[in-house]
């Protein structure tokens, strides 16, 4: 059987593209394991140990590289989607919603931090946006993924940073037989996913080929912190499983589509050409009489061709007209093979790990102490060395041949430590990270404005780099749009979950008699770029809280903003909306109190009024009364003297009376006694 011709290309401009980039793969693949933390070769590993050093790396270049992937990770990017015309400014706030959800099903924080490392270790970071057919229950669904940057091949003839004008991109995968077939059931009855064993004259394992993406270079550096290289861990294969390799192709073509205009209501409609030989099926006599005009219009589009050795495995025209794999280059050569920031550091990191070999085995030989004795002094030399090392050893010397004695070692020159700090210092220096990023406290300044500048000018560098990947990620929302826009045909609500942790929900393709379809896609799934697709520059690089948080109480100073933003702002209070809630449950009480005092105070007011102009009248009524008690009074006390005076009389009438009585009975005893 003959090889298929696109086969035959495909695999053809694999091997060219391959055999260009074989230098800067050899280099790549020594980063990754100079990141791996395998620094020293082992003849270097051989002879330090030989003089008694050791073989430990001061690995300044991943701490470098995870600090770098955490400040350019810090925050997920804001993606913003800017209309064209004014009247899809409700429709560009509902795709951005639509693609903070391609994000988050995607997890993409985790694939741009692995895309980073890739573009920090090997100069090449790639991103590539696909549809996941058997997402969403089969409906499938708009993703993207970080890829391995030795699966990715480039024309070596193009010069563009992120490969606009390249011939095409091919994808190389590796699969097993089983894996092969649970890609593409088609390949059933060419291959034994049992034994890995294919049909001869229609597709080969790569076990013969001398090359492949998978193959590392045998990494010959060794050291005492090793971990397992990439060659080692697929050295351990021992089962020899048969491998297939997929090729897919990327490349562009011109895609013809009509713009079929209505002569009378003079509305426009985009058809694919299948759709419009379908429409001209169906109204080929209104064509025919003018009532409807169709004018062909070529786009440009990305077509994909994938191979298996001798096999087509399919063949797609893909909704967007850039490639949906976005690299992420670093450090431009003017080719398609970047360096990367680990090759500029690796000899100053060499450099660092030697001195660190020197420190340490200084300090093993001044920990370990020389004794020098005279010759003739000791008679048994191995037991003194046995008495040395014990603290409570009692040793005799002869004395009359010398005293014994031992050198102090002679201390590392100042100059040693300080040429330590700035490898250090380099190597940060290499990935624009300020040893303040770090967490150093003894590197900051004394204030917090100062570290604060000192913070924002480290950051310049890592900004620098920033812009470019920017510029990588708004390639990569270009394609999910355009992929969006041409997948998601079909009813669907988009769910987005919000870091209060709201859901936010869009309803596509839902139609109504009265509202008509809320995001119509499938209406515009042909019209790319009908909206500027952007994340915010900066968006993804960590802010200082508290540096926003002075800004803001400045500005509550001023008047220019209120208490409320100033709150949200302070990284040390953790519920915030409850205590802006209860804050202002507390003020709309205070101002209902409030309301209630000036009420309070109205009705007081009132009240000594009233009391003001009833005073007279009542202190009229209390004379009257007072005149009429105090008339009762003296009546009463009239009364009571003439009771009284009556009283008074009687007694004294009877007083006297009972005196005149007494008198007659003295008078009585006295005439009635004898004489003397």
């Amino acid at each position: 059987m003959d090889q298929d011709p696109r086969a035959l290309q495909n695999e053809e401009l694999y091997r060219q593209w391959r055999d260009a980039r074989a230098d800067w793969d050899i280099e790549a693949r020594k980063d990754i394991d100079f990141y791996l933390g395998n620094h020293f070769t082992a003849d270097e590993s051989d002879e330090l140990s030989q003089r008694n050093q050791a073989d430990i790396p001061m690995d300044r270049v991943s701490a470098a590289i995870e600090k770098f992937k955490a400040v350019l990770t810090s925050r997920p990017p804001a993606f913003t989607i800017t209309p064209r015309e004014d009247s899809d400014v409700q429709v560009a706030s509902l795709w951005r919603t639509i693609m903070g959800y391609v994000w988050q099903n995607s997890d993409g924080d985790w694939q741009i931090k692995q895309a980073i490392q890739d573009y920090a270790t090997t100069g090449m970071g790639y991103l590539y946006a696909y549809i996941d057919r058997e997402s969403d229950f089969g409906r499938g669904d708009v993703k993207f993924t970080y890829l391995d940057p030795f699966r990715v091949y480039a024309s070596p003839s193009s010069r563009d940073r992120w490969f606009s004008d390249s011939d095409g991109l091919i994808l190389s995968t590796i699969l097993t037989g089983e894996q092969a077939i649970n890609l593409y059931p088609e390949l059933a009855d060419k291959v034994d996913p049992a034994t890995g064993e294919e049909i001869p004259g229609l597709i080969r394992d790569i076990s013969g080929f001398t090359y492949d993406e998978e193959d590392y270079p045998s990494s010959q550096n060794r050291n005492s912190m090793t971990v397992f290289t990439p060659a080692e861990v697929k050295d351990k294969d021992y089962f020899q499983t048969k491998k297939y390799q997929v090729l897919e192709r990327f490349y562009k073509i011109k895609v013809p589509f009509y713009r079929l205009i209505d002569m009378k209501s003079q509305e426009e409609e985009i058809l694919s050409q299948e759709e419009y030989a379908k429409f001209y099926s169906e109204n080929s006599e209104a064509i025919d009489i003018g009532a409807f005009t169709a004018i062909e219009v070529l786009q440009n589009r990305i077509k994909v061709c994938a191979t298996m050795g001798e096999v087509v495995l399919y063949e797609q025209v893909l909704n967007t007209d850039v490639f949906p794999i976005i690299p992420l280059p670093n450090i431009w050569t003017g080719t398609p093979y970047p360096k990367s920031d680990v090759s500029r550091a690796r000899p100053m990191q060499r450099l660092l790990n030697k001195l660190w070999s020197l420190a340490l085995s200084h300090a093993q030989a001044s920990a370990g102490l020389k004794l020098l004795v005279p010759l003739g002094s000791v008679d048994d030399i191995d037991q003194l060395e046995k008495d040395w090392a014990n603290p409570n050893a009692v040793i005799e010397v002869d004395s009359s041949q010398g005293e014994p004695h031992y050198p102090s070692p002679q201390p590392l020159s100042g100059e040693f430590y300080k040429l330590i700090q700035q490898s250090e210092f380099y190597i940060d220096f290499i990935f624009g990270l300020p040893e303040m990023m770090h967490g150093f406290a003894e590197s900051a300044p004394e204030t917090h404005k100062a570290t604060e500048r000192m913070i924002a000018l480290g950051s310049e560098r890592p900004k620098s780099k920033l812009r470019d990947i920017e510029f990588s990620i708004n390639k990569l929302g270009k394609v999910l749009y355009n992929l969006s826009k041409g997948h998601y045909t079909y009813k669907k609500i988009f769910r987005l979950a919000q870091p209060n942790n709201n859901i936010t929900e869009v309803m596509a393709n839902f139609y109504t008699d009265v509202s008509g379809a809320v995001l119509d896609l499938k209406k515009e799934r042909h019209l790319l770029d009908q909206h500027d697709i952007r994340i915010e520059p900066g968006s993804t690089m960590p802010s200082s809280k508290y540096a926003e948080l002075a800004v803001y109480l400045e500005a509550f100073q001023m008047g220019i903003v209120d208490r409320y933003e100033v709150l949200k702002k302070n990284p040390e209070l953790f519920d915030k909306e409850g205590i802006m809630r209860r804050t202002e449950e507390k003020q709309q009480m205070q101002q209902q109190m409030q309301g209630m005092s000036e009420q309070i105070k109205n009705l007081q007011g009132d009240l000594q009024t009233a009391q003001r102009e009833s005073v007279s009248d009542r202190k009229r009524v209390e004379v009257e009364k007072f005149k009429s008690r105090l008339s009762e009074v003296n009546s009463e006390s009239k009364a009571d003297r003439r009771v009284t005076r009556s009283k008074l009389e009687n007694e004294v009438k009877l007083e006297v009376e009972k005196l005149a009585s007494n008198l007659k009975d003295v008078q009585r005893e006295v005439s009635s006694a004898p004489k003397a």
